[in-house]
């Protein structure tokens, strides 16, 4: 009997770009994936301040945004997971950030 072994390798960032539309991120291996804004509400609806103010999570294997609350994983990226929120989460983030 065989028995394969595969190594199992963690996806990590190495440089992020923010647009008005898009997330795109240069990856350790040499790949760059672009995917749009509208998968993440809170970045989405965020200011390009606030999009900008951002910070890897580990060893760049997860992206923060302080300002926003948001935190997404590169794994989760590259398996194209969006956002998981709730719709009345999101609602109650964006009342709270109009009555600031």
């Amino acid at each position: 009997m065989n028995t394969l072994v595969t190594e199992i390798q963690v996806a990590n960032g190495e440089n992020i770009f923010v647009s008005e539309d898009a997330l795109t991120i240069d990856l350790a291996d040499g790949r760059t994936i672009s995917i749009p804004l509208a998968w993440y509400p809170r970045l989405l609806h965020g200011t390009p301040d606030e999009r900008a103010q951002w910070e890897w999570i580990g060893d760049n294997e997860g992206i923060h945004w302080p300002l926003l609350d948001e935190d997404i994983s590169v794994e989760g990226i590259i398996a194209g997971r969006r956002s998981g929120e709730s719709q009345k989460s999101l609602q109650r983030w964006l009342e709270a950030r109009t009555t600031q």
